[in-house]
């Protein structure tokens, strides 16, 4: 666990405002940000994200459907298009992709939660709240 993976699980829980994840984004050079968006998918993979998420994801993003992520991860298979979505290389676009990454790691890893983990788990990241 470093500070990365805490602040990503952090937004994904809604325990940090989006808007403080994003300007920590913005901040990143190319490189980092590729990085962090490789670095959400392979975590949405982990926390077995569907393509039934895609519209809540979308929602939770606030993106608007026909923006480019959004559009990608309504179609196909999600863990390919979820590589396209961290692929990404407009700045535009990967901030975008950011939003709706971590949207889709919060939908995905809050239902593995609530499947496997409501009596207990061992995951560092589903006990943030009980360690502030």
């Amino acid at each position: 666990m470093n500070e990365r993976d805490v602040l990503l699980n952090e937004l994904a829980q809604g325990l940090r405002p989006m808007s403080e994840g994003i300007e920590w984004f913005d901040g990143l050079d190319s490189e980092a940000q590729s990085e962090v968006l490789l670095f959400l998918r392979h975590h949405c993979v982990q926390a077995r994200a569907v393509a039934e998420y895609a519209s809540e994801s979308i929602s939770r993003s606030g993106l608007r459907p026909t923006h480019t992520p959004a559009v990608l991860l309504s179609r196909g298979r999600i863990d390919v298009q979820l590589g396209k979505i961290a692929g990404l290389t407009p700045v535009d676009e990967r901030r975008k992709a950011f939003r709706l990454l971590i949207a889709v790691l919060a939908v995905a890893d809050g239902r593995r939660r609530e499947r496997f983990c409501s009596g207990g788990c061992g995951h560092w990241w589903h006990h943030l709240c009980a360690a502030d």
